[in-house]
Formats: structure tokens, C-alpha cells, sequence
């Protein structure tokens, strides 16, 4: 599997950041999460005066073998639909890019569908569609490591391009299933606390999906050659959330801020933590959204997200939503007055 080389940021630094941020003209503290955030940016880059340019986006589609089993209140030709409704600007994430000033790249990695009529979208497709992981693997090694070298590509491009925040989206009806196995999988808990309705199952749609999901998990408990995370990875991951996983691990690899959003790209971050759990300075968590589990697996990686706001849309929205959150912390750490050149007392 693909090696990356990332490392935790130096903490020497840490105590003249944090002599900047509390010398600053406001109370000591006062600016709570802003602080924490202009804290961990000015780490991971290095600096006490940090930047943010060129913000990339990049949306990733692939579909689902397991959705066959009927486990998604919406159709595999959602998938395709929505990603030529994003070429022509229609969708949440467009706006949100519009809004905050996003680069968007949009990406087939394996949509089941032939949108090579759409030159705007960038066309890395594997296959169409992972195989259905109720019978075994979503996907060869092969696969698995095309997907995750593609995913790094994209971002050393958008680095190479001046890019130092990136944000990953995903488009795959019928994510969520596999993105709650890993939750089970990767963080030793029972599966049924990691299952939610996706993007809307009802109570008989649900209980189906418990049912399908605890088959292919047994079944890959009985019939598994290894443990190891890859092999998690592999046999119930999509394409478009392993491409995600290689995305991330290169960002971090180069220095990037990557900022997390929902259910299925915490689950990738997860995922990628269980790799190389340095990567994890590197994460901002956007926000909380509604599927069941989301919370708890936010929790396995001591994240705090900065929104809440019962977002279970995916694309990327919650994470695109927060950053404004994080543009904040940078202008404060660079543009606040201190106390003495403000010839202000210091008061605490």
C-alpha cells in the first residue's frame, strides 16, 4: 500500500503562539475556540502569522455495490444525476464554494454512469461502482490503491497550485453503510450503534439495513484473511471515500489544513487516522451532523466540530459551512492589536 510521510508539527513553537494570542487586546481566553483554532493552524504551519490560500474543494463520486441490497431511501442514479446537477452550479456545494471561495473540482472516481460528456468533470474512474460487500470485497487491492493514488494526485496538484486548506466532499448513494462498518470495525463498537436512516430511511428501511449490514459484517468476520486496516478498507470502502483517505493523508503529508465534514468523510478521517494517526493535527472537524453514531465516532478521535447545525446533506457542505469559523482565528491572530501598541493596560 501507498506509504505517506507525515509527522506531527513541531510543538517548539507553541509558546510564543500562545504569548501572541494572549497578549492580544481582549481578555485572556476570551476568544475561546477562535484561539484553539489560530493555535492549531499557526502549528501546523509554522508560523505566527498564518495564511489560508487558495482553498480547494474537491467533490468525489463513486456508487455503492451494497446499495443494490436496497439500504438507501435514494436510487444509485441520484449519484450521477447530482454530479451533472454540480457542473452546472445547481448544488449546495456549489454555493458553498461560491460563498467562501472554494476551488471546486469535481471527480468521478466510480460513478455508475458515463459522464465523459461532461468535460468539466474530472474523469478518474476505476470501475463503475464497487462489487456489493455482502458477498465479499467492494474492491481488489489494485482498485484500492488506484483510488488512494488518484486522491493524492488531486491534492499535490492543488498544492502545487498554492492550495494550503483543502476540503473533500463526497457524492455515492449508499455511503453510509459502508462508513458505519468501518465505524464498527475501527472503533471496537457494536454496529448497531454505528447504523443510522442515511439520508432519510424509514423504521421498517432501517431495520433492512441493520439486517443487511450484520450479514456482510459476519460474513467478513468468517471469512476475512487479516485484520489489518487496509483489509478493512478495502472490503467495504467506496471509491470515492478511499480516494477521500488518500486525499487526506497527502494533505497532511504536505502541510495542508484539511477541514472534515459529515458522517462519511469522518468515517474516511477515521479511517486514515487508524493509518497514520498524525494526520489528525492536521484535521478541523466542520460539524456534528444527524446521522446516528456521528457524534461517537467524532469521539474516537477526541474531535470538537465546530457546528452543529443538523446538516445531513454530505458534498462537503458542514465543513465549507465552517470555514468562516476558521478565517476568523487567522484574522485574529494577524490583525488584533496587541495591548502595547494599543497602549492599553493589560487587565488580567
Amino acid at each position: 500500500m501507498k506509504h505517506f510521510d507525515i509527522h506531527t508539527p513541531d510543538q517548539g513553537i507553541q509558546p510564543l503562539i500562545q504569548s501572541k494570542i494572549d497578549n492580544l487586546n481582549k481578555p485572556k481566553g476570551s476568544l475561546g475556540r477562535l484561539e484553539e483554532l489560530a493555535m492549531q493552524v499557526c502549528l501546523v504551519q509554522q508560523t505566527l502569522t498564518p495564511t489560508l490560500s487558495h482553498p480547494c474543494h474537491l467533490l468525489i463520486g463513486g456508487d455503492h455495490g451494497i446499495e443494490r441490497e436496497g439500504v438507501s431511501v435514494s436510487p444509485r442514479e441520484v449519484t450521477w444525476q447530482q454530479m451533472v446537477n454540480f457542473t452546472h452550479g445547481g448544488g449546495g456545494v456549489n454555493m458553498f464554494c461560491r460563498q467562501h471561495g472554494f476551488d471546486l473540482k469535481i471527480i468521478d472516481m466510480g460513478v455508475d454512469h458515463d459522464l465523459s460528456p461532461h468535460p468539466s468533470i474530472l474523469h478518474y474512474k476505476v470501475a463503475r461502482g464497487t462489487a456489493n460487500f455482502l458477498h465479499g470485497p467492494a474492491m481488489s487491492e489494485e482498485q484500492m490503491e488506484q483510488a488512494m493514488s488518484t486522491g493524492a494526485q488531486l491534492v499535490r496538484d492543488c498544492h502545487a497550485s498554492g492550495c494550503n486548506i483543502l476540503c473533500v466532499g463526497e457524492m455515492g448513494i449508499g455511503n453510509t453503510s459502508p462508513s458505519s462498518i468501518w465505524m464498527s470495525l475501527l472503533g471496537d463498537l457494536p454496529l448497531d450503534e454505528c447504523i443510522g436512516a442515511g439520508a432519510g430511511l424509514d423504521t421498517p428501511g432501517l431495520a433492512h439495513k441493520r439486517r443487511v449490514l450484520h450479514e456482510a459484517l459476519d460474513h467478513f468476520l468468517q471469512t476475512r484473511q487479516g485484520d489489518s486496516v487496509e483489509e478493512v478498507i478495502r472490503h467495504f470502502g467506496g471509491f470515492e471515500m478511499v480516494g477521500a483517505i488518500g486525499a487526506m493523508l497527502t494533505a497532511a503529508e504536505c502541510g495542508m489544513l484539511i477541514l472534515v465534514d459529515g458522517f462519511i468523510m469522518t468515517a474516511c478521517m477515521l479511517a486514515a487516522s487508524r493509518l497514520y494517526p498524525a494526520v489528525l493535527s492536521y484535521a478541523i472537524f466542520g460539524h456534528c451532523g444527524d446521522e446516528s453514531g456521528h457524534q461517537r465516532m467524532l469521539q474516537l478521535m477526541n474531535a470538537r466540530p465546530l457546528l452543529n447545525l443538523g446538516l445531513r446533506l454530505g458534498e462537503g457542505t458542514g465543513a465549507l459551512c465552517a470555514y468562516p469559523l476558521v478565517e476568523s482565528a487567522v484574522r485574529m491572530i494577524n490583525e488584533m492589536n496587541n495591548f502595547e501598541h494599543a497602549k492599553i493596560t493589560k487587565y488580567f
